[in-house]
């Protein structure tokens, strides 16, 4: 009798010990796929951020520049200056500062052109 109370207790140890392997493998397993969840989330928002400080720009530009009906004042600039600056993104950082150099109107308007087109391609979906 001591010899088979000695076998269910080992063989409920077993099964113990099985089933908890199994809980924290289970464990493991959504950790893992949660991680790869948050890593995708995270690069979505990154885009999202991108794609709204492209089109904050993009808007402020055409209202601000495109639009005006006088000379851009000094605080206008300095917005748009900061507002380009913000987006981070080196290439139209180069492209704005090819536009603001521009020293005829056929230039500003070929820096206005590649500037939106810009733009435009580095907003992703």
């Amino acid at each position: 009798m001591l010899a088979i109370k000695t076998r269910l207790d080992k063989l409920f140890t077993v099964l113990i010990i099985v089933f908890l392997l199994a809980v924290v493998s289970l464990g493991a397993k959504k950790y893992t796929e949660t991680q790869k969840e948050l890593e995708i989330a995270k690069e979505s928002l990154k885009t999202q951020q991108i794609n709204e400080k492209n089109l904050s720009f993009a808007k402020l530009f055409i209202d601000q520049v495109l639009k005006a009906e006088k000379e851009i004042d000094f605080e206008t600039r300095l917005k748009l200056e900061n507002a380009v600056r913000n987006i981070g993104d080196d290439e139209i950082l180069i492209q704005w500062q090819k536009f603001i150099e521009s020293k005829t109107e056929a230039e500003a308007q070929t820096g206005v052109k590649n500037l939106l087109d810009l733009l435009v391609d580095k907003i992703q979906i």
